[in-house]
């Protein structure tokens, strides 16, 4: 009896006791955060890949770390990026896979842009990132940037709406022999390009640009119209009545000299007057000073330096050197606008006309605008417009632009959608096992031919069921 009690004893004193609701046990290891990886390749991937099933969670849910499953998506994404440059890295020593519609050859091997002709339309050109920021210093616009991007090459389409802008200038510069009987193309020394969104009206423009430079023109190239209209100081000149902003003004001026320094050595000014001042960039006006004389034998590189560094004499310069760029004879000279809406309506200004109310200022009402807006002129101008900006719809017959100027960029014909599509399947971001010519089409008519567009759906594309 007594062992039997003693058993019991010794059987309770061995039990665990209750545990206390104070943790002792060590901590539940945190996962380290996810690294990721800034590069162009992710933009696009981010943006349309698709989460592995072991990663995928609906809103709200948690993983089991108590974390959204969102980092592992982008961790996911990143990943197929890396991935994708890689694999586009080895397709290169592979120039069986260049090849587009029809078995044609999806890359031109034309070496440059005045070579161009029409048998390489429909094909794509290869740019060195080198030489376009050297060619265009200003700066690339945004869609240009966006295809770079996506398809992580520095290539663009030939297409036959650049080759006759191209084709008109040089004819206007250097008018062939012999004259043709049949009737060609009317020569225009001053262009708006219109058309529809994501047309590449802004891309044509820059491709003119690059290939104007490379024939040695003197080009006065603005990326960005609508920065003339925005941002900056903005002061009322009571000599004019128009409203000067100096800080665009010098903007406007380094720009230009980036490429054109060496043109400009060379170019003696033909304007002796004095340059009027206005106020400068947050600093005001002058005491007892109008104007500054520019020394005897100054050249336009001289001019643009005075603006430069002469903040109250920014403004005058920039009208100065429109003035003079009309005097210049040894070069060609273009002048090329993007964003060249945002110049026929109202700028973001105001000017207070009461004490509670303000009135909006035109954008016809800046002096820089005013000076450079106008195309009832002699010189080649070209102008493009951008729908990114918003403006509205303006009228057909704009003023200061003659009734024959516009000319309408077309979207995507079926034949270039063609090349585009190949192109996007060379350039990885469409599977091959999925591609094809049904599908290609599809994604042509569901984005009726808008580039972009069909930039964004072609990896979307899914086997015919």
């Amino acid at each position: 009896m007594l062992q039997s009690i003693l058993r019991a004893a010794t059987a309770t004193s061995s039990k665990p006791k209750p545990h206390s609701w104070t943790l002792q046990s060590s901590p539940i290891p945190t996962p380290p955060p996810p690294q990721y990886s800034f590069s162009s390749a992710r933009n696009y991937l981010v943006k349309n890949a698709k989460p592995t099933t072991a990663t995928k969670g609906k809103k709200g849910k948690f993983n089991k770390f108590g974390e959204d499953a969102a980092p592992a998506e982008v961790d996911a994404a990143v990943s197929e990026a890396q991935a994708r440059a890689r694999c586009l890295a080895m397709d290169e020593k592979d120039p069986t896979l260049d090849v587009g519609p029809n078995g044609l050859p999806l890359f031109t091997s034309t070496p440059s842009l005045s070579l161009l002709s029409r048998k390489d339309t429909c094909s794509y050109f290869k740019f060195s990132m080198e030489s376009l920021k050297t060619a265009l210093p200003e700066g690339l616009p945004t869609g240009m940037v966006k295809e770079f991007e996506d398809s992580l090459r520095p290539a663009l389409l030939v297409r036959q709406s650049f080759l006759d802008l191209r084709d008109n200038f040089r004819r206007i510069v250097d008018p062939p022999l012999t004259l043709s009987h049949s009737k060609g193309p009317k020569l225009r020394k001053q262009v708006v390009l219109d058309g529809p969104v994501s047309c590449g009206k802004s891309i044509a423009l820059a491709m003119l640009v690059h290939w104007a430079r490379d024939e040695g023109w003197l080009v006065f190239y603005v990326p960005r119209g609508r920065d003339w209209t925005h941002g900056g100081f903005f002061y009322k000149n009571p000599n004019t009545g128009l409203w000067d902003t100096p800080l665009q003004a010098e903007n406007v001026l380094k720009d230009f000299l980036k490429w054109n320094e060496s043109h400009l050595k060379q170019l003696p000014c033909q304007i002796s007057d004095p340059i009027p001042l206005g106020e400068g960039a947050g600093v005001g006006k002058l005491k007892d000073v109008d104007n500054m004389a520019m020394p005897e034998g100054s050249t336009l590189y001289d001019l643009v330096n005075t603006g430069i560094k002469h903040t109250h004499a920014a403004v005058g310069v920039v009208v100065r050197l429109r003035k003079e760029l009309s005097f210049v004879k040894n070069i060609p000279v273009l002048i090329a606008i993007d964003q060249y809406n945002s110049w026929f309506t109202f700028s973001e200004y105001e000017e207070a006309v009461k004490v509670h109310s303000r009135r909006p200022v035109h954008a016809r009402e800046l002096t820089m605008v005013n000076a450079f807006r106008s195309m009832m002129h002699d010189d080649m101008m070209v102008g493009a417009f951008s729908h990114s900006t918003a403006v509205g719809k303006l009228r057909k017959d704009l003023p200061d632009v003659p009734e024959d100027a516009r000319v309408n960029c077309p979207r995507y014909t079926l034949d270039e959608a063609a090349s585009v599509c190949h192109y996007y399947l060379r350039q990885r971001l469409v599977q091959h096992e999925v591609f094809s010519e049904e599908n290609w089409k599809k994604v042509y008519y569901l984005a009726n031919g808008n580039g972009s567009e069909m930039r964004g759906l072609v990896p979307f594309m899914r086997q015919s069921t």
